[in-house]
């Protein structure tokens, strides 16, 4: 039998059938023994599904109560543990609050849902609505736990209708009951509408819904889910044109800006994004994006025969060290140049050097060609995308979306 150090080699490698095989109360002693690494442990954990040895319980109950053991650890176990009643009482305990180690808090809601406490509903019902995935399938899988001990009618009860996770939490239950949530389009709340429109299954009936739709929000939300269904471009277009082609005005934003930026973001833009945002994406000309590294040699020509000293251009990942943008750094003198790759625009970091090469870079720039985003351009707030954006996800100004960089 091969040992266990020998089945984990090392992280993310672990044989899961050779694991199966060894001695459940060998793998319990591994797991309660905090000085082998967390890496290893957990796997010996999963391995321990549907046998874990009575006798261990108590040693691995208190691995879970333990605030200075590895928090992966703890989460396994609780998973492992999670038909163990008499958890329920350190669970439900308020210094559950205060316990801040990672993903913790999340856990502990999951093994109450899962041990039948109805008083977590409500929070776990706010986990279930998070735009994180980690977080929001800890909450579902709480309340699934609920649902299959006292039946859904209970939970929803529990609920109730007046927050918005508690009816994103409703449009779920309908939608595994085969119920039609098609009217869920017209919730006040994006987070609810959108999770309707990517459950609809029906395309007639969102045909039908486009005429009915209290709303115009509610009929945008339907074309949406109409063309996520169909692909048919030309039916979505003309859905557009026969809505109005709405759209969300934002002050100050020109079309070639809006363009841009929708172009890039429209799509993929956050949950609680106007669906007007989206549907412009699907229907509006994408506009015309630059070849990168000519319009990189370009800007580069330019500032150089104005008589400045360009270093070559570098991505904002490779300026940053990590990560992925919409745009490169030009440095010259004092001055950081930067370069979208959304369109012809420009713009320099803010410098505390008056004697910086900023008014002379945007001068040869502009007279290239490129567009010059200046403060008052560039803090214009697009209403109602939400982008992604360390953590955030809420609208963004034009400056982050055409100069953006992310870890």
């Amino acid at each position: 039998m091969r040992s266990i150090e020998t089945l984990i080699p090392q992280v993310g490698r672990d044989d899961t059938a050779g694991l199966r095989e060894v001695d459940a109360e060998e793998l319990a002693r591994y797991v309660a023994d905090t000085a082998h690494p967390w890496w290893r442990r957990v796997p010996c954990v999963v391995a321990l599904s549907g046998r874990v040895p009575e006798r261990y319980v108590p040693e691995l109950t208190a691995r879970i109560q333990d605030p200075d053991d590895t928090s992966e650890v703890r989460r396994a176990l609780l998973d492992l543990l999670a038909d163990r009643a008499e958890l329920l009482p350190w669970l439900r305990h308020e210094d559950r609050r205060v316990d801040t180690s990672y993903g913790m808090g999340e856990a502990f809601l999951k093994a109450r849902g899962l041990l039948g406490d109805r008083s977590a509903a409500r929070e776990l019902a706010t986990l279930a609505a998070s735009p994180w995935q980690r977080v929001s399938d800890a909450g579902e899988a709480g309340l699934d736990g609920l649902v299959d001990r006292y039946g859904p009618d209970a939970i929803l009860a529990e609920l109730g209708v007046e927050r918005p996770e508690d009816r994103a939490f409703r449009v779920l239950t309908r939608y595994r009951a085969d119920e039609d949530v098609t009217d869920a389009l017209a919730d006040p709340d994006r987070g609810v509408a959108y999770l309707a429109q990517s459950l609809a299954t029906d395309a007639d009936r969102l045909r039908a819904y486009l005429d009915e739709a209290p709303t115009t929000e509610a009929k945008v939300w339907a074309a949406y889910a109409l063309y996520r269904l169909t692909e048919d471009e030309a039916e979505t277009r003309a859905v557009y044109e026969r809505l109005g082609r709405p759209r969300v005005e934002v002050e100050g934003l020109d079309d070639e800006l809006r363009g841009a930026i929708v172009h890039e973001y429209g799509r993929g833009c956050e949950r609680a994004s106007d669906p007007r945002w989206r549907m412009e994406a699907l229907c509006a000309e994408p506009s015309a994006r630059p070849d990168v590294d000519a319009q990189l040699r370009h800007a580069t020509v330019a500032l150089t025969t104005a008589g400045l000293t360009p270093k070559p251009p570098v991505s904002c990942g490779e300026d940053n060290q990590q990560g992925d943008g919409t745009y490169h750094v030009i440095e010259t003198g004092e001055t950081r140049v930067l370069i979208s790759s959304l369109g012809p625009f420009a713009t320099a970091e803010d410098t505390e050097d008056a004697e910086d090469d900023a008014p002379a870079a945007r001068g040869a720039l502009e007279r290239a060609g490129f567009r010059w985003i200046d403060a008052e351009t560039g803090a214009i707030r697009v209403t109602d995308l939400c982008v992604y954006y360390f953590g955030g996800r809420v609208p963004l100004t034009v400056e982050t979306l055409l100069f953006y960089w992310q870890d």
